[in-house]
């Protein structure tokens, strides 16, 4: 009944290959990724790392009185900024796509995000419990913004595009991080060449730009994305009408089988890639003693990379399938945390980052673009239905960064926890490959 009542709309409603949308949609991957290279893989976790030592020299720090190793730490700070937004988004979602206005609530968490990234400048160490909140904060920011930006895929774009539209996505996020990135290293390195003082100053300035990347460059997909095209209006109850909304959608979500075996892959094998990303730094700094600058030069080789990598596996997907692609790249990343247990040299860490770079940017796109063409083609909750992508990617970092920090703390090593890391790819792997996805054919036609 739901599906039925849905469909004269969206015989008014189709999305069109509109290139000044799609190019705004675009945007909003080039202002935001600035924060996912900055703040959450290169320059924030080394600083982080530099200026939360003991007073004993040791790793171990005091936060808000309870004593624990300062790796350890950030590693439950991502999870717990997750774990909130995965909470928080399928509800949203649902008030989101029962009022139509889901671009406000892209704008709520894009300045709240923005704004906490900005206030890491103050962030000196000292203040930890500060820095930790900021950051989580910003955490939130950054996720809960994107649960509403991957929801206008299907809305701006036709089935065929979305591949090659999610991987350009990707790429001008890639493309952007690395200039902002190359900007912070010069001022980290030669901050005379700027005026700046030595010491701190430079990579607290680094949050401080990042966060002003990311707002000013939102305002360009904030002017041009449609707000409520499909003329939703409610005018109160929202509390109500959102979970009602993002009920109904997990219900026809439960009923389409293709789509939940999808997400039990993406669940899975995105604790291993996500934990990577989020680590790697980490592991560069604490297992290969590698500096600060050696890092970010690491990080470097992966965006660019990943630029690369985002438009080979697009084009790769078209001659053997989104499903196929997905299970190469699978196997890759299988290869790669049995690498990094054995990884000692920083060449070899250079060669691994490469490696990671071709294929990160390749299973981020073609998992986004794989699931929204299992969207009904009938809905138009599209915002609630991502939320439930975003929900799995979430818990999935929860999970895979707690078990992550769990394992080291465990052992002492993070070798350990990188090699276990197969385990959710191995898993992820079989939900893969008893995957049959539709062609071209609505996913609900599957039922």
């Amino acid at each position: 009944m739901r599906m039925a009542f849905f469909i004269p709309i969206l015989m008014k409603i189709q999305p069109a290959s509109n290139k000044k949308v799609q190019n705004a949609w675009a945007m909003y991957d080039w202002a935001n990724s600035v924060y996912s290279l900055v703040i959450t893989s290169t320059i924030f976790p080394v600083y982080y790392n530099s200026v939360t030592q003991g007073i004993d020299g040791s790793d171990k720090v005091s936060f808000f009185g309870w004593e624990v190793v300062n790796t350890v730490l950030y590693s439950y700070s991502i999870s717990f900024s997750f774990l909130v937004i995965a909470l928080l988004a399928p509800l949203l979602s649902g008030i989101a796509d029962a009022a139509g206005n889901k671009l406000s609530f892209m704008k709520f968490f894009v300045y709240m995000g923005a704004l906490s990234c900005i206030s890491l400048y103050f962030f000196t160490g000292e203040n930890l419990e500060f820095g930790i909140i900021c950051s989580v904060l910003a955490s939130v920011g950054f996720s809960g913004s994107i649960v509403f930006y991957n929801s206008f895929l299907p809305e701006i774009a036709k089935e065929e595009e979305f591949d090659m539209l999610s991987a350009k996505g990707f790429a001008m996020g890639y493309i952007g991080s690395v200039i902002l990135l190359i900007f912070n290293l010069l001022t980290i390195q030669f901050p005379e060449w700027f005026g700046m003082p030595e010491g701190s100053f430079a990579p607290r300035f680094s949050f401080l730009v990042t966060g002003l990347w990311w707002v000013g460059f939102a305002q360009i997909p904030f002017r041009v994305l449609p707000n409520n095209p499909y003329k939703k209006s409610i005018s109160s109850e929202y509390l109500w009408k959102g979970y009602r909304e993002v009920s109904l959608v997990f219900r026809e979500l439960r009923s389409i089988p293709v789509a939940n075996q999808f997400l039990a892959s993406f669940f899975f094998y995105s604790m291993g890639v996500q934990t990577v990303m989020y680590l790697a730094a980490s592991f560069g700094d604490k297992e290969l003693g590698m500096p600060g600058d050696q890092l970010i030069l690491t990080v470097l080789i992966i965006q660019l990379v990943a630029i690369g990598g985002s438009y080979l596996f697009a084009f790769i997907s078209r001659r053997i399938g989104n499903k196929n692609s997905l299970v190469t790249m699978v196997f890759i990343w299988m290869g790669i945390c049995v690498a990094a247990y054995f990884v000692h040299t920083t060449y070899q860490f250079y060669s691994l980052a490469f490696v990671v770079g071709m294929v990160m940017g390749g299973i981020q796109s073609l998992s986004r673009s794989t699931y929204a063409k299992l969207i009904p083609a009938t809905t138009t909750d599209h915002a609630s239905f991502f939320s439930f992508f975003d929900l799995t990617e979430k818990i999935a970092v929860v999970l895979g960064t707690f078990t992550y920090g769990f394992i080291e703390q465990l052992t002492g090593s993070m070798r350990n926890s990188a090699l276990f890391l197969v385990v959710f790819f191995v898993i992820g792997l079989f939900f893969l490959a008893k995957l049959t996805l539709p062609k071209r054919e609505s996913a609900h036609q599957f039922a």
